[in-house]
């Protein structure tokens, strides 16, 4: 334990029974015990200072350092860090002043309950978060463990997995697991009816029906899957552009000229925790976009009303860049003066004007060029024939 003077200790709903030897006797030494009710619940034949999470959240480092010199305890749900409260300690407080012990987290419990390999499943949270975030996940046999954010989860879920063709897959929700009231509930997603207690983790193995929905991870999404004016980024375009990108856990997307938010979205749903800000000065646009990423899994996408390169100013920096519309020197100047290093840019041309400044910009700074021809097959008369898209030239290039 060294130096640390912050103790992280997960706790279960087999309370202080459950804890190891050692996580005992650290808890039954604190002085100042920091924790949700529950957790104080679980842990109250203790004597200590007790403090609830603070309001607002975010002021419970500076609580914790002020405390600093006496033998503070923060009370965690199972694995402090797994989806919760002691990995957000340790991104602000240094890891050698802090020790965690770690106790059975929900996952763990749920697959021993099912017997599920954890090697097999999505682990997911969508704790105070929006349920839309499941839906990249939801795939034909997958397997999924989720913790929820009460008693309504489960219902939001089965609506997300039933209106998607996915109603006739299996789903468990396990209440206060390790406790002496675990409760099991089961039942499938087109007809779940059950009210189970606050504290649950759903469990989902996903069926698909003949006409399911199929959205997958990799990116070149059907056009029709999103809503759009006719201004967007098509499919096939829409792949490549994103293996240029090349969305990573993470990673933080610019996307300039945002329109209906396609790639956007598409980044965000091919890597955990990707995030994206789009910049659009069109208000319609701006709500199309936030329809498609609640619609399609990524309801954490972020929207800038105006116009580059005044509106990039103060934005956190991104690891990659998109120029779907808009592109000057001045745009250009901004967005990479702004990406990381080993950061990725991509501009994408329609018109000769911006193609014309695509190679003056590539005379300056290199990169790839490419040109994306596509034509897809439709009616002529009764036959079919291949029907151009407009062609697009493709500026790529990574910051070194």
């Amino acid at each position: 334990m060294g130096n640390s003077w912050l103790h992280i200790v997960g706790i279960g709903e087999d309370g202080m029974r459950g804890l190891s030897p050692i996580a005992r006797e650290v808890v039954e030494n604190a002085e100042i015990i920091f924790g949700g009710d529950r957790h104080h619940r679980l842990s109250s034949a203790v004597t200590a200072e007790r403090i609830a999470w603070p309001s607002p959240f975010g002021t419970l480092i500076d609580r914790l350092v002020s405390y600093r010199g006496r033998r503070v305890v923060v009370l965690a749900t199972g694995d402090p860090l797994w989806y919760s409260v002691g990995a957000r300690i340790g991104r602000s407080i240094p890891p050698e002043q802090i020790t965690y012990h770690p106790q059975l987290s929900a996952f763990q419990l749920a697959a021993a309950r099912l017997g599920w390999s954890l090697a097999d499943v999505e682990t997911l949270t969508v704790h105070g978060r929006p349920v839309e975030q499941v839906i990249p996940f939801i795939q034909p046999n997958q397997r999924l463990l989720i913790l929820t954010t009460g008693e309504k989860t489960p219902s939001d879920i089965a609506h997300l997995l039933t209106e998607r063709g996915f109603g006739k897959s299996a789903m468990t929700a396990l209440a206060c697991m390790g406790g002496d009231e675990e409760q099991r509930f089961d039942g499938i997603a087109s007809e779940w009816r059950h009210r189970v207690p606050a504290f649950n983790t759903l469990a989902v193995r996903c069926e698909a029906a003949p006409d399911a929905s199929l959205l997958p991870c990799i990116a070149g999404l059907s056009d029709d899957q999103f809503e759009h004016d006719g201004v967007m980024t098509k499919q096939e375009v829409r792949a490549i552009t994103l293996a240029k990108l090349m969305p990573m856990r993470g990673a933080l997307l610019w996307d300039i000229g945002i329109g209906c938010g396609s790639v956007a979205i598409e980044w965000m749903r091919a890597s955990r925790e990707a995030k994206a800000v789009g910049i659009e000065p069109n208000a319609r646009r701006r709500a199309i976009a936030l329809r498609n990423a609640a619609r399609l899994g990524a309801p954490g996408l972020q929207i800038v009303e105006g116009m580059a390169p005044a509106a990039l100013r103060g934005l956190q920096a991104p690891d990659a860049v998109f120029i779907g519309g808009g592109l000057t020197a001045e745009v250009f100047n901004v967005a990479w003066a702004s990406l990381r290093p080993i950061g990725r840019l991509v501009a994408n041309a329609v018109t000769l004007e911006t193609e014309a400044r695509i190679l003056e910009l590539r005379e300056l700074h290199g990169g790839q060029l490419a040109r994306i021809a596509v034509s897809r097959a439709s009616p002529v008369g009764n036959l079919a024939g291949w029907r151009p898209l407009m062609p697009v030239t493709q500026w790529s290039l990574v910051k070194k």
